[in-house]
Order: C-alpha cells, then structure tokens, then sequence
C-alpha cells in the first residue's frame, strides 16, 4: 500500500476529479443530436437527460454517475484499508480527498468550462464506495430518495430531504455498529458537506418548490420550470 502524501492527497484526488467530469449526460444526449444545457431544464443531469432524451437515458446517467463516483473511492479504500483495524483520521481524510475530487469534477467539469451537475447521484456513488462506513447509511438515505419521488414526484425534494438525512443517518448507524463516532470526525464532516453541497446546487428548485411552479416527474421541463444556468444543473 502506498501512503505517500504527494499521492494520497492530489495524486488521487486529482485523479478522481479527471473521472469525476466526465458529462454522461451531456454526452449521450449529444449522440441523439440534443445540446442537453438548451434542453428541457437546461441541466445536465440524469433527470434532465429523461426528459429531454427519454427515461431508459436518464437512468442510464444516473447509474453512470453514481459509478464514476463509486469506482475511485472504492479502490482508494481498498488500498487504504490494506491493514487490518479502524481507520485513523488521516487514512479517513485521505480516503474521503479521492471521493471529494470525484464530486467537484461532477459539479465543476472542465469539460464544460467548469459547470456541471448537482452532484446527487456522484455523491451517491461515493458515499457507497466508502464502506462500511457510509454504506448503510448511503441505502437507507437512497430508500428515502425512492419513498419522496414516489409520494411527491419531486426528484429534486427527494435529493434534498435525502441530504439532509445522510449524516442523522450515519451517526445512528455508526452507534448501532458499536463505530466510535468521534473517531470518525473526517466522515461526519464530509457528511455534512455532502448535505451543504445538494442543498446549495438545489438553491433553484428551492425557490420553485417554495413557489410552486418546480417540475415534476412526467411534465416536460419547458412548461413548469423556467431554464436554470448549467453551473445550476
């Protein structure tokens, strides 16, 4: 296992960031001929894809987004974890650089001049390639997700509700787990900015919801919701 500084925490990291802007959505609603930032919401994310593109598209994004979050974390844990025992604050905050490099280069692609999505389902994907530690937390949060789409038809409450209950979340698990979860202070803080993140790359649809004129699962994007900016999407 190396443990070099220089790699762990830009190495890595930068890494995570290359595969982290890779825009699944825009690249593949451009190869139906749809600039997917002039499209529907203007967002380039998996929802904004199921609008403008179609629904199999869209979960096709959202599986490939939460994938590119997933992968790099996993294999920086996996040669983190090379010892046995709990991981110290350093191997944590090494870990977690891996996994915050992936969600800027989601928000921040330089592909596309530094705009991106909202970092939903990359956070997803990241939060389960820390494991054990946010796995559980990450499934239970991703069932909240479900439960809010299915009973209000807002993707963007569900991201949000299921934010907001990620770090409630892993602290009940991590008590449960018999984790101490002082010692886990780099994961807690990451939490929470996960939280702040989507919260913040939600601030439109906040205002929508609030107003009452946010999108739905099934309209069409044009009509229910005015063309947020890409840095937005």
């Amino acid at each position: 296992m190396t443990e070099h500084p220089l790699i762990m925490f830009v190495v890595f990291p930068l890494l995570g960031y290359v595969i982290g802007s890779t825009p699944f959505g825009v690249l593949i609603a451009r190869a139906h001929g749809i600039d997917l930032r002039r499209a529907g919401s203007g967002n380039v994310g998996a929802t904004n894809v199921g609008r403008a593109v179609g629904r199999p598209w869209g979960y096709l994004v959202f599986a490939l987004d939460c994938i590119k979050g997933f992968l790099p974390v996993l294999a920086a844990g996996a040669m983190l974890r090379g010892r046995a025992g709990f991981p110290t604050a350093a191997h944590q905050a090494a870990w977690l650089a891996v996994g915050c490099g992936t969600i800027i280069g989601h928000v921040l692609s330089f592909w596309l001049k530094f705009r991106g999505g909202k970092g939903v389902a990359t956070s997803l994907g990241v939060v389960m390639g820390v494991f054990p530690y946010f796995t559980y937390a990450g499934l239970a949060a991703l069932v909240i997700w479900l439960v809010v789409v299915l009973a209000s038809r807002y993707v963007s409450l569900a991201s949000i509700v299921a934010a907001v209950a990620f770090l409630p979340l892993f602290v009940v698990f991590s008590l449960a787990m018999g984790w101490p979860v002082v010692g886990l202070w780099p994961l807690l803080a990451f939490a929470g900015a996960i939280a702040a993140l989507i919260i913040v790359r939600h601030r439109g649809n906040i205002r929508r919801l609030l107003a009452g004129t946010e999108n739905r699962i099934g309209s069409s994007g044009a009509d229910a919701e005015q063309r947020p900016s890409a840095r937005e999407g």
